[in-house]
Formats: C-alpha cells, sequence, structure tokens
C-alpha cells in the first residue's frame, strides 16, 4: 500500500490519535507562564479556528483573568482545561497526574449502539473473534427474512493496530458468498489511523484518494501546507461486487471518522447511522512549564471536492470549506438512530439488512 503522501507522513509522525510528543522538561510554578505557553501553543499551531469560527484572543483573556499569583493546582487545571474545551475538540486535552480535560463530545447525543442487542437479535453468543473484529453471519433463526449465510456482520470496536492481512483476509473468505457485508463502527472512538487504509484496502479494485489532508504551518490562523492526498491501495483479496454498509455514530471518533470520511469517496459503501463525533485532526502536543502534558488538532482532513475548492483559492468558496467541513461529524449517507424504547430491536442493523436485501444486485 502506497504510504508516500504528506497525509501518511504525518500518521507516521504522529503515531496514532493517543500518542503525542513532548518537549524539553520545565520547571516552573508561574501559573501565568503556563498558561500563557499553552494559549500561545494553541494559537500558533491549533487547525480549526477558521472552521469552529473560535475568537481565541477573547477566550485566553476571560480565561486568564481567573487566574492569580496564589491558585491553587487543582484550580489553575480547571481554568486551563476550561479553555481547552472552548474548542470543542476531543482531540484537544490537557493532562497531569491528578485530572485530564476533555470536552465530551459524544456526550452531547445519545448513543446508538448496545452489543447485547446485537448478540441476542441478530448474530447469537456463538460469534467469532478474529483480532479485533467480532462477526457471524446474521442468524436466519433471529431475523427470519434473512437467508442462512446471507448476510454478513463485522462488529468493530476500536482502531487497536492490529489489523492484518491475516484477521482480514479470513473474514472476507468466509463471507465471500453472502448478499452483503454489514461492518459496525458505533461507538469506536479510534486509535490507530494505520488500520483505516488496511480495512479500506478490502473494498477498493484500484487505487483510489480516499481525503486529503494539510498541516497548520504559520502564525496566522490560515496558514496551511499544501494540501496532499491520502492514497489507499487496494488488497489482492478484497470484497467489492456486493453491496458494503458502514454503520456510524456520535461515539465514531477520531480513526472510525476518518473512516468514514473515506467511505464518502468509494461508491461501493454506504454510511449509516448518525452523523460521527468528529475528530478528523491528528493531535500532536508537548509540556507545560509547570509539567502537565497537552495535545491539540494539528490537521485537517478535506473531501476531495472541499480540497478543490481551497485550491482555488476563491475566498467565497473557502468561506464554504469552512463552512462544511467534517470535523464536527461526517453525516451518514443514510439517517437511522436507535429506538431505545425497544432494545429487542436496532433499527440502525434492521436497515442496513433491509439495504441488503433491496440491493438490485442481489
Amino acid at each position: 500500500m502506497k504510504k508516500l503522501t504528506l497525509a501518511l507522513t504525518i500518521l507516521s509522525i504522529l503515531c496514532s490519535c493517543e500518542k503525542l510528543f513532548f518537549e524539553e522538561n520545565y520547571d516552573s510554578s508561574d501559573p501565568y507562564e503556563s498558561f500563557d505557553y499553552l494559549w500561545q501553543q494553541v494559537d500558533e499551531r491549533y487547525s480549526f479556528f477558521e472552521v469552529k469560527d473560535i475568537n481565541w484572543e477573547e477566550v485566553g483573556e476571560r480565561h486568564r483573568a481567573m487566574i492569580y499569583p496564589e491558585i491553587d493546582d487543582d484550580s489553575l487545571f480547571r481554568v486551563m482545561g476550561s479553555m481547552l474545551t472552548e474548542l470543542k475538540d476531543d482531540h484537544s486535552n490537557l493532562s497531569s497526574s491528578f485530572n485530564v480535560s476533555f470536552f465530551g463530545l459524544r456526550y452531547q447525543k445519545n448513543d446508538n449502539y448496545e452489543s447485547t442487542i446485537v448478540v441476542k437479535n441478530y448474530i447469537g453468543t456463538d460469534f467469532y473473534i478474529s483480532g479485533p473484529f467480532r462477526h457471524d453471519f446474521i442468524d436466519h433463526n433471529l431475523v427470519p427474512s434473512v437467508g442462512r449465510e446471507q448476510i454478513a456482520y463485522i462488529r468493530f470496536g476500536s482502531f487497536t493496530g492490529t489489523t492484518s492481512d491475516v484477521n482480514m483476509n479470513f473474514i472476507l473468505d468466509r463471507y465471500r458468498d453472502t448478499d452483503g457485508l454489514i461492518f459496525d463502527l458505533r461507538e469506536n472512538g479510534g486509535g490507530a489511523v494505520s488500520d483505516v487504509f488496511r480495512i479500506l484496502s478490502k473494498f477498493i479494485e484500484e487505487e483510489t484518494t480516499v481525503y486529503y489532508s494539510r498541516i497548520r504551518n504559520g502564525s496566522d490562523h490560515d496558514d496551511f501546507s499544501e494540501l496532499e492526498p491520502a492514497v489507499a491501495s487496494p488488497s489482492s483479496f478484497n470484497y467489492v461486487d456486493k453491496p458494503v454498509i458502514f454503520l456510524c455514530d456520535r461515539g465514531t471518533y477520531s480513526a472510525g471518522s476518518f473512516t468514514s470520511l473515506s467511505t464518502k469517496a468509494i461508491d461501493n459503501i454506504t454510511l449509516m447511522g448518525d452523523t460521527t463525533g468528529g475528530g478528523l485532526g491528528l493531535p500532536n502536543g508537548g509540556q507545560l512549564p509547570n509539567g502537565w502534558n497537552y495535545r491539540f488538532s494539528v490537521t485537517q482532513a478535506l473531501t476531495k471536492e472541499q480540497a478543490e475548492k481551497i485550491k482555488s483559492n476563491d475566498q467565497a468558496l473557502i468561506d464554504e470549506v469552512n463552512a462544511e467541513n467534517y470535523e464536527n461529524g461526517v453525516p451518514p449517507d443514510i439517517y437511522v438512530t436507535l429506538d431505545w424504547t425497544n432494545l429487542n430491536t436496532d433499527e440502525i442493523l434492521e436497515r442496513a439488512i433491509q439495504e441488503i436485501l433491496n440491493d438490485p444486485r442481489n
């Protein structure tokens, strides 16, 4: 698989959605020094000020006014953590030995996945576990409308970095003759972005630019590197002839959102469920003068259409991209949510089943 684009170079530098680079250690008890350092680092490197229309100077002034020379560590942490949460970005965190700040975007809407409903009512308890995947046929005894071994269900709950050709090829070979495949990313909070390309390679027949990437690289909030394509290359062992449906929801974040965004460039994949939680900026960070650690998003990911608007240098089109940027969530192609008053039915999974059964290729 090709990994020669800027986007994948960035991935190799940042490694995953959880890892940070740490700068030189400092030792300072001056609360203003640590606060000002964090504010300036975000001001110079955060990638979504224009997208989210954030007045960072006002945010900084308001929070700095809450600090005083004798402030204790807990109170200082709460002030600085509050400043970061105004980015509304769960890739932007402050961490110490006693607390971690986070925005909690996934808690802004209801969950849309419950494993017990899926197991009891759709696949049964004798499912396979292959690396990070749980999978089986939709059980025709539990879902009478589905014939024996007609539809496959694959649950991928976390981007662990352990996705491989071995487990993926086993899964695809087992479901080679099905009428369709359901790939469940709901409540997947992300992890190793390298898994994204290993998974996508199984659902394409030719090299495909799945999104474009750029990194913040200047003092102005709209200073970025040139846009570069993120390219997925096909595997020799794939599943491309029958419908594939990826399920997502608000808990689908970071690498889950990168995968969801990438499906927009693959005709044979339908994205279904609720809008994802976003997290399309890869995080980087360091250490404050007082020893606390921080991170925040430093890149942007864009669709091909959005990239073309950026390249035009037309300010009106650039404003459109900022307004429609998927950092706040990738919208599904088909919107469906769970009805929590009925704990025997997964409405999103039901809709995916019907889409496959009604597909003209079957």
